[in-house]
């Protein structure tokens, strides 16, 4: 992610250049194995043999997992079409492909991304668009605008960007990124991803360790290449060196985030809009959690924590049924983890009429935002640990947190909206009105 415009030799030097120096690494941006999963796992439910379409492939190191384990068959495995420019990855890829029994999955185009080939890559054809680390190429809006006409009805596009973590990037941090691709926040991509008629099924902040399975590998390339180098390649050696400083000084107000995107289609926007409550909603919102559960438990619980300090205006939200009546309920409230602040979900609540048609999933998705939007960081719920998971949360216990009574593990679930931000790990101390 350098700029070479003002190379005084040719443009075919510097891409050289370039490509000799990433040869044979095993990733060409930020990113993980792992990162790759959890981004698949945020699609929900695929066909069994999805169509996948993996735009700046690389050597292919997330072509070969969705090739494997993407699916919804027992086996998983997925039919993939890996693009790249760069005919050696595609080389390198088609050997992993091979090595691995997955030659007949994995499909390679050599090809620019800015112009890709109608007749290898056709319109309406990809129940998944892959792209870790290679929207910055075109650019996210761009990438946004021109992908989504590859999609098949009901399909996900997946890419990650490169984004400001820290309110006020420094100076310094500002001087290098301004010049090569200037960033936006998590709230501006979301905001832009909205405003290009997508809907947002998962974000998932890449860890520092996915920057060091890219970073470090290349730093031992760079120091490796020693001799007497071109111009072309003392640039790029240049440029890569000051690329690692930059991260070494400022990693801590930048970072990559991963987007899963699902294009808005026709009635979907009128089903299950969702706002934050109203004054005139609190009858409502009652009589929502009244019919959910069992007991008026739940209902009271809002209405106590509604005149608690914990309660924060905009984040109780409402789903309208197609009439205009409230058809499901989500709130989150504050609760600290070992003294620090996060958010508690409780209660989601669904009108009976209205339970299994997305309407709870609608509340939900819109609230996590509100609270990503805000600046929260951490939410916690407890709940079925079949349900939390397609909104992108895991088990609270991965990060040391728990619960101030005896829970099962999996139904006490964390989700990290600012990877920025240090997880707190301890006990959870719920606002009074929980009563524990």
């Amino acid at each position: 992610m350098t700029d070479d415009t003002d190379f005084t030799g040719t443009i075919d030097d510097a891409v050289e250049a370039f490509f000799t120096l990433h040869h044979g690494l095993p990733r060409q941006a930020p990113g993980s194995d792992a990162s790759t999963r959890r981004l698949l796992s945020l699609c929900g439910p695929l066909p069994e043999r999805p169509r996948v379409l993996d735009l700046g492939c690389g050597p292919g190191r997330s072509a070969l997992l969705l090739a494997a384990e993407a699916g919804g068959s027992a086996g998983g495995g997925a039919e993939v079409t890996a693009v790249d420019l760069h005919a050696p990855f595609l080389d390198e890829l088609r050997t992993a492909a091979a090595a691995r029994g997955l030659a007949d999955r994995v499909r390679t185009v050599e090809a620019d991304m800015n112009a890709l080939p109608a007749e290898e890559v056709e319109d309406g054809s990809y129940d998944l668009v892959w792209a870790e680390g290679s929207a910055y190429i075109l650019g996210f809006d761009t990438a946004l605008a021109r992908w989504k006409r590859l999609l098949a009805p009901g399909g996900t596009l997946v890419l990650t960007e490169c984004e400001w973590t820290a309110a006020q990037p420094s100076a310094g941090a500002r001087a290098f990124w301004d010049a090569q691709y200037p960033l936006r926040s998590t709230a501006g991509n979301l905001a832009a991803a909205r405003a290009a008629g997508y809907r947002v099924l998962g974000v998932h902040p890449l860890p520092g360790s996915d920057w060091d399975e890219y970073y470090g590998p290349l730093a031992e390339r760079v120091r490796d290449l020693g001799g007497e180098p071109s111009p072309a390649m003392a640039r790029a050696l240049a440029a890569t060196r000051e690329e690692l400083g930059v991260r070494a000084r400022h990693g801590h107000e930048y970072g990559y985030t991963g987007y899963v995107l699902r294009p808005v289609e026709a009635g979907d926007g009128d089903v299950w809009p969702t706002r934050p409550e109203t004054a005139a909603d609190t009858a409502a919102v009652r009589a929502v959690n009244l019919a959910a559960f069992q007991t008026p438990l739940e209902a009271d619980l809002v209405d106590a924590l509604r005149a608690d300090g914990s309660w924060l205006p905009g984040l109780s939200y409402v789903a309208e049924a197609p009439d205009g009546s409230v058809a499901a309920h989500a709130l989150l409230t504050r609760c600290e983890v070992g003294g620090a602040p996060a958010l508690a979900l409780a209660p989601v609540a669904v009108d009976p009429a209205h339970q299994r048609s997305g309407a709870g999933s609608a509340v939900v998705r819109a609230l996590l935002a509100a609270a990503r939007e805000r600046g929260e960081s951490l939410v916690l719920v407890l709940g079925h640990p079949s349900y939390y998971p397609r909104f992108g949360f895991t088990a609270a216990s991965r990060f040391g947190i728990r619960a101030p009574f005896e829970v099962p593990d999996g139904a006490l679930m964390a989700l990290v909206l600012d990877g920025s931000v240090p997880v707190p790990a301890g006990t959870i101390t719920y606002p009074p009105p929980f009563g524990v």
